[in-house]
């Protein structure tokens, strides 16, 4: 298709008028809107509690475990009898 005949396609579908619309469908796109919006949220609010979570069992488990702390030696015996 050369540029002349895009533009006389395109002119064609704008005199044509724009398509009737379904009478319910605005109000189906705000129900789905509205349960979409809710699903994000809720999955929102479950990621952060779960993030909440993780971040006190991280510190419960270090204030436990202290894994900065150096572990005993192994190696020496230790000295008694001196």
């Amino acid at each position: 298709m050369n540029r002349p005949e895009q533009e006389a396609a395109v002119r064609r579908i704008m005199a044509r008028g724009a398509p009737r619309v379904p009478p319910g469908l605005c109000a189906d796109a705000v129900r789905r809107g509205g349960r979409l919006l809710r699903r994000r949220t809720l999955a929102r609010r479950l990621l952060w509690l779960l993030l909440c979570a993780a971040a006190v069992a991280f510190a419960v488990w270090a204030v436990t475990a202290r894994p900065w702390a150096e572990p005993p030696s192994r190696t020496s015996p230790p000295l008694t009898g001196w």
